[in-house]
């Protein structure tokens, strides 16, 4: 069956790197996907494999098998782009057309990969036992997270899924090969606020002030003590401030500065001590000055945790098909968040990352740089791999 896989993933190569190419032109925000939506339907439709669409954008196909079984299988793409305004003279020729938007993080790559992997399973549909489905799912990139929404539904529940897959392109990694663990893969991804309250001035008597941009930059700084003072050495924490905005001139010290940040962790109960640590650094700092503060967290995805069965078929499935030194146990987790991790709350599962990262191909860039890019030969892998999955899981 692999062998026969691996044949159908090449005869249709050159359709999937349209199909991408596509997509990659016409991207669209999360939770906007309507175009996108539209196309993979009509997709669907030429396959004849019916779908239903849980959400407002986005659809779940849903594949018999010609073998009765209760097996239910589930393999996952998310959709949608991110607002930001592509470059890079390797995309040229299929550079986003919708300004400010643009698939730099692969998603245009994990949806023709599926819709592909979708055709190969309508053409070995009589040998599948059960059922596959294939989620095509809206706004990966932005709380609540579409993962969460459509788990939220029922609809897997429903269809009584016994196991999901997913993958990402990992510009970390060189084509040819895959990459993942049982267990935590991925971190949670939370965000938070902080606002400090001074009193305004002038630069030239800063003392009669409050100086909020003083005490932000205390803040910047006491915050990286949580990591390496509050949190077990041996625990992953990150602690980021992405955003400061505050002030109107060069010689004015203004009233308020507003900060934003992330915090990744693994673990529940590490992220507890973080917010806890975030707010009291912010209430200690700014009130020993005279000044104040307002605080909020937002808890955004979960820990990816693999499931231990799920993740080691995905590893020795890609064995099978592409030899020992293909597949790559990791080590350690990425710190990034995916909402695929909502899924594995419900059901045993695995994400795995796909090599996509070459000089040649001028892709390796990090997932949500402007000149993001995905090597083609990602597909000589993703499809058999993806496709695969949906006959291999036990």
């Amino acid at each position: 069956m692999h062998s026969k896989i691996k044949e159908l993933a090449k005869k249709y190569f050159s359709d999937t790197i349209s199909t991408r190419k596509y997509l990659h032109q016409h991207p669209e925000v999360s939770f906007k996907e309507f175009e996108t939506t539209k196309f993979i339907k009509n997709e669907l439709d030429k396959l004849k494999i019916p779908y239903e669409s849980p959400l407002e954008t986005g659809c779940v196909g849903i594949l018999e098998g010609g073998k009765k079984s209760d097996r239910v299988i589930a393999l996952r793409a998310d959709i949608d782009a991110l607002p930001i305004l592509e470059q890079g003279e390797t995309k040229s020729s299929f550079i986003s057309k919708n300004e400010g938007v643009a698939h730099c993080c692969g998603h245009d790559a994990h949806t023709s990969n599926l819709l592909t992997s979708a055709r190969i399973l309508k053409e070995l549909q009589s040998e599948i036992e059960g059922k596959i489905l294939l989620v095509f799912q809206p706004g990966e990139e932005k709380l609540p997270g579409g993962g969460k929404l459509l788990s939220e539904t029922g609809f897997l529940q429903k269809h009584k899924v016994q196991a999901i897959y997913g993958l990402h392109t990992s510009p970390m990694h060189k084509p040819g090969t895959i990459a993942t663990k049982p267990g935590p893969l991925m971190a949670s991804t939370s965000e938070f606020e902080v606002e400090i309250i001074g009193k305004g001035g002038h630069a030239a008597r800063a003392h009669e002030a409050i100086d909020p941009v003083v005490l932000s930059a205390q803040y910047v700084n006491a915050i990286q003590t949580i990591a390496s003072r509050n949190v077990d050495p041996a625990e992953p924490v990150v602690v980021t401030i992405g955003k400061i905005e505050g002030g109107t001139a060069h010689n004015i010290i203004p009233e308020k500065v507003k900060l934003w940040g992330t915090a990744r962790t693994l673990l529940p109960e590490t992220e507890d001590l973080v917010i806890e640590r975030l707010e009291a650094l912010a209430k200690g700092i700014t009130e020993s000055a005279g000044g104040g503060y307002t605080f909020s967290f937002n808890k955004g995805y979960p820990s990816i945790i693999n499931t231990e069965k799920e993740a080691e078929t995905v590893l020795s499935t890609m064995k099978k098909l592409f030899g020992e030194e293909s597949a790559l146990e990791m080590r350690r987790p990425v710190m990034a968040g995916e909402d695929f991790a909502f899924y594995l709350q419900h059901f045993p599962g695995a994400f795995f990352f796909v090599g996509s990262g070459s000089e040649e191909s001028d892709s390796l860039y990090p997932w949500h740089h402007p000149k993001y890019n995905v090597d083609d030969r990602f597909f000589e892998v993703a499809i058999p791999l993806m496709v695969s999955l949906a006959f291999d899981h036990q």
